[in-house]
């Protein structure tokens, strides 16, 4: 596979994984500063290692939003408890259980901010409905 065929393999799965609107705005929000970076995720992030074969989609959500929860990355943990709640076919009580698990080995503090974080999104997505 060359670099072109890996980055539209990467584009396509970031939709199915983080949804249209969500990639049409980083699209649309490239610049000259950010557009290696960009390319580099696209490729490598999403066209290599999200669509290798051993770890299922849903796995791979969980995984993401164990770790994100675990290094407080909340601006990603938010981004993917989103794209799991609306495109990944998650529910409330998947995220609940993803942040009652990491609590043991994060602490409760994370646990109790991803919590409060994930809370505002399955509301705001209750309003929408």
């Amino acid at each position: 596979m060359d670099e072109k065929q890996r980055h539209d393999r990467g584009v396509t799965q970031r939709r199915k994984v983080l949804g249209n609107a969500h990639v049409d705005r980083t699209i649309a929000a490239k610049t000259d500063f950010n557009a290696e970076f960009q390319d580099v995720i696209t490729r490598y992030a999403w066209g290599e290692i999200w669509t290798r074969p051993h770890f299922d989609e849903r796995t791979r959500r969980i995984l993401v939003i164990g770790t994100t929860l675990a290094l407080d990355k909340w601006e990603e943990f938010r981004l993917h408890v989103r794209a799991a709640l609306t495109e990944g076919g998650f529910t409330g009580d998947d995220i609940k259980e993803i942040i009652l698990q990491q609590m043991i080995y994060c602490g409760v503090p994370a646990a109790n901010h991803g919590f409060r974080e994930a809370a505002a999104i399955v509301a705001d997505l209750d309003k929408a409905r």
